[in-house]
């Protein structure tokens, strides 16, 4: 739409500027000149006024491009003579051209050529179909008023929102004050929590050379006195030793990573051990000693014995389509609850037998160590709880750091209005979905008769134009099938509260929302724009 025309699109914010630039000089225009005295600006059809001395029919008249003059005749006479459309305001002769409605009363438009005399009333004066049988009532008086009357109550919508913007103002100010303090008082206890660390880190490193110097000790003294010792102890040797193994960056926790490196622990043969197959051995994120010694070392040990050549499933399955190629022979085959029977019959000790010579039952606890041996183990577990606590406590301080410089380098509106929106989600339910939007992380949509998220788009940028804040773009969704990624935009309308009111998909993998915050509630006196109007 032509400049002099208020756009559908920016009608709230310009409602005020509407009121007090439109209404007020039509009422001063009629006090000033009575309907018996008003002026008449002589213009050919389809000139705005602003236009009209630009076309004076004493004089040739001179494209605007400067291309051609012609003589003031060749005005409106239905045949385009310039490039540049100016010869023909009136009519729909040249392509390029606008028509201007005068629509006294209401607003002026200005209406592509083409639309002259073609049937239909685009001016509510009717002036753009002056030759053609369509009859046009001049309806700008009525919708004059009704938009008058809609501009006094977005004008009032507007100027709630706006006093409700300024307080999310102060509030997305005081928000970033408050995590720039945080920071800086996060820092300084992350320099104090990595001194900590270090010196539990030395402690632990002490504590455990002298515990595995009197486990060596204990191990080879176990060796020579093979018959005295008994078979829970060298279960729990063989376990901490494998622990101390598989714990490969020697902090004193076996996790997921540490046995993904491990082809023993690939059940199902397929070249790579999956999250699954090392959760079936860990079933937690991470094992201390102790619980991996409980928990997973039972479930470990066939499959660790089989590396070495040490255990014989009972049972080889018959061959399948899905069957492992022949150089997997070291791993035991993944033959659901008959196969985990297997592995836990292998992973039972024997027992050991007493002094007569008959089985007993097999002592569930861990091993007895002497008094020295015993105090050295408690004193390096304990020395690796500590160093745990500690280096928690230094991963804490370091995701709320990063957290906090993440928030901090958002673009949350030029006054930090949207502040307040980050980790709120809203939701929109139609007939099939039910669609929840996250400012500044993520846009779903999820079927209401059951089923798994679909991710439709993640924070990528504030794009509107020319109010960079008056639309979000969330990027980088679920791929559609054989399609695009999807993407999601959001488009923000000056409203008392923060609501998602519309969704639909225009466009394959192309979303688009309304979401309606006072955060864009600008009132006409905080803006000196008026390029609309």
């Amino acid at each position: 739409m032509m400049a002099g025309c208020l756009r559908p699109a920016n009608f709230l914010e310009n409602a005020m500027y509407y009121i007090f630039f439109q209404i007020l000089p039509l009422v001063l225009v009629v006090q000033l000149y009575p309907a018996n005295s008003a002026p008449e600006i002589v213009r050919p059809r389809g000139v705005a006024i602003s236009r009209a001395p630009l076309y004076d029919p004493e004089k040739d008249f001179k494209c605007f491009d400067g291309s051609r003059t012609l003589p003031f005749s060749m005005v409106n006479d239905d045949y385009c003579d310039c490039p540049d459309a100016s010869d023909e305001p009136g009519t729909s002769a040249c392509p390029s051209g606008f028509f201007h409605c005068t629509n006294a009363g209401h607003l002026p438009l200005n209406i592509p050529s083409s639309r002259v005399n073609d049937g239909i009333c685009d001016c509510c004066d009717g002036t753009d179909e002056y030759a053609s049988s369509v009859g046009c009532d001049n309806t700008c008086l009525e919708d004059g008023r009704s938009a008058r009357a809609a501009a006094l109550k977005l004008a009032e919508l507007t100027k709630q929102g706006n006093e409700l913007r300024l307080q999310l103002i102060r509030q997305g100010k005081q928000l970033k004050t408050d995590k720039k303090s945080r920071l800086e008082q996060l820092q300084k206890d992350r320099e104090e929590a990595s001194k900590i660390k270090q010196e539990k880190e030395s402690l632990k490193t002490a504590a455990e050379d002298l515990e595995k110097a009197a486990l060596e000790k204990y191990r080879q003294a176990a060796e020579e006195e093979r018959a005295k010792q008994s078979s829970a102890v060298q279960e729990e040797q063989e376990a901490f030793e494998q622990f101390q193994r598989l714990d490969s960056d020697h902090d004193g926790f076996i996790r997921v990573s540490d046995l993904q490196s491990r082809q023993t622990f690939d059940k199902d043969r397929n070249g790579e051990v999956s999250e699954e197959e090392a959760m079936y051995f860990l079933e937690n994120d991470e094992l201390d000693w102790s619980t991996f010694y409980s928990q997973a070392w039972p479930r470990m040990k066939p499959f660790i014995l089989m590396e070495k050549g040490l255990f014989t499933p009972p049972s080889t399955p018959p061959p399948s389509i899905d069957a492992p190629s022949d150089n997997a022979e070291e791993f035991p085959p993944d033959n659901g609850e008959e196969d985990e029977e297997e592995e836990e019959e292998a992973a039972e000790v024997p027992d050991a037998p007493d002094a007569e010579g008959e089985a007993t039952e097999v002592n569930e606890e861990p091993p007895q160590y002497d008094d020295s041996t015993q105090q050295l183990i408690e004193e390096a577990r304990k020395a690796r709880t500590e160093f745990e606590e500690a280096d928690r406590s230094v991963r804490d301080v370091d995701r709320e750091i990063r957290d906090i410089e993440d928030g901090l380098g958002k673009d949350y509106g030029g006054e930090e209005e949207f502040a307040t929106l980050q980790g709120q989600c809203f939701e929109f339910t139609d007939r099939e979905y039910t669609y929840k939007m996250c400012p500044f992380d993520q846009v779903t949509q999820t079927p209401k008769n059951g089923g798994a998220d679909t991710r439709l788009g993640t924070w990528g940028k504030w794009s509107g134009n020319p109010n960079k804040y008056s639309v979000m773009l969330f990027e980088n969704g679920q791929g559609c099938w054989n399609g695009p990624q999807r993407t999601a935009t959001v488009k923000l309308v000056c409203g008392l509260e923060n609501k998602l009111t519309s969704a639909s998909e225009p466009n394959r993998c192309e979303y688009l929302f309304e979401f309606t915050t006072p955060a864009v509630c600008v009132s006409q006196s905080e803006t000196s724009q008026h390029d609309e109007l």
